[in-house]
């Protein structure tokens, strides 16, 4: 292969690579329902019109952090999905299945 075959490899390769990376960015409402009770002990984020797909990032601002215990509480809020490319969402896809043995690992021993 000569010089200008190997330039056009590594263009296609960058090229790749950047659609790889590339993420986009929405900003949506969200509801945060936070519970901590004996019965359960849970928190949820609903996000207003937005579906979440393999590879997305989430990232809620202005999530409290700690309620006191016995109490149930329900927060309006913002957040920011980056949406993963194709190439991305096919690679978690692809890879998804492996990390979830790590959950075992982590375990719910009592």
């Amino acid at each position: 292969m000569d010089v200008t075959g190997w330039i056009i490899a590594g263009a296609g390769v960058a090229a790749a690579g950047a659609w790889f990376v590339m993420r986009r960015r929405v900003e949506v409402a969200c509801t945060i329902d936070l519970e901590s009770t004996h019965d359960h002990f849970h928190a949820h984020v609903d996000l207003d019109g937005v579906e979440v797909d393999p590879g997305d990032q989430v990232l809620v601002h202005n999530a409290p952090t700690h309620i006191p215990f016995g109490t149930q509480r329900t927060y309006a809020s913002r957040a920011t999905v980056q949406r993963a490319s194709w190439l991305r969402r096919q690679f978690v896809k692809l890879t998804g299945g492996t990390e979830l043995y790590e959950l075992y690992d982590v375990g719910f021993e009592g």
